[in-house]
């Protein structure tokens, strides 16, 4: 972990577990990596004060991916399970109030999205996507089946590991961080490029959500912890913004 003095009443965050920009064995991240240096624009009033989110806005069914989407009324397909956890600052105090969305393959490793290529067949009852805000503890959690493992045209034999998106909104537009969740025990997490540009197994470790027995609802569903850290020493990896908030 790095040391050092506070920068603007933050820790230090470890930049060196964030992996570079250019990866060549992450294909995609030849066209995508920023060719020349970056430039900072000043955020507008409007996007550092709005929109508020509150429970309001939540349908019953959103945290639960097995039904929000269910045509037949009976869930969609696939290996039940419980995703949860927290969001905390650098301090470890726990962040209230943040949208969380989520979105997923389906148990056959398949988007529902109009350009997805994968022949894996559709669940007519899974749309994939659902959302929470955390309680006053910081805590979430979804209730979901477990995705599949797709392949993806980075390499002749090239496997995406099973894993879900998170998109974190704070209390302002822009501020929004992006990130994926691994599953604990998937073979493929090694063998995956994107993983791979990561700097350090604990930044891997940290993206990879653990099995939780405690959490496990007997005779229903397993369970799965995902912890997210926002700024500092310990920081959760973004995609989208790799300083964190």
């Amino acid at each position: 972990m790095n040391a050092g003095k506070t920068s603007l009443g933050y820790l230090p965050r470890d930049r060196s577990w964030q992996p570079p920009a250019l990866a060549p064995d992450y294909k995609s991240s030849l066209k995508r990596s920023p060719q020349d240096a970056l430039i900072s624009f000043p955020t507008s009033l409007s996007e550092e004060t709005s929109p508020v989110f509150g429970h309001g806005i939540l349908g019953d069914l959103d945290h639960n991916l097995i039904m929000n989407y269910s045509q037949s009324g009976k869930g969609a397909i696939g290996s039940r399970i419980l995703v949860h956890g927290s969001i905390r600052d650098e301090n470890g105090k726990a962040v209230p109030d943040a949208l969380i969305e989520i979105w997923q393959a389906n148990a056959g490793g398949r988007y529902r999205h109009k350009n997805e290529g994968y022949l894996a067949p559709l669940d007519p009852d899974f749309g994939g996507c659902g959302r929470a805000i955390t309680r006053a503890d910081g805590h979430y959690e979804f209730v979901t089946i477990q995705p599949g493992a797709y392949p993806w045209p980075n390499g002749p034999n090239s496997w995406r590991p099973a894993h879900i998106h998170f998109s974190i909104f704070g209390h302002g537009f822009a501020q929004r961080l992006i990130t994926q969740m691994y599953f604990e025990g998937d073979p493929l997490i090694p063998l995956c490029p994107i993983v791979r540009a990561l700097n350090d197994d604990a930044a891997v470790e940290a993206l990879t959500a653990p099995f939780d027995l405690e959490r496990t609802v007997p005779m229903d569903m397993r369970a799965y912890r995902f912890d997210i850290v926002l700024r500092g020493k310990e920081q959760t990896h973004f995609e989208n913004r790799p300083e964190g908030l």
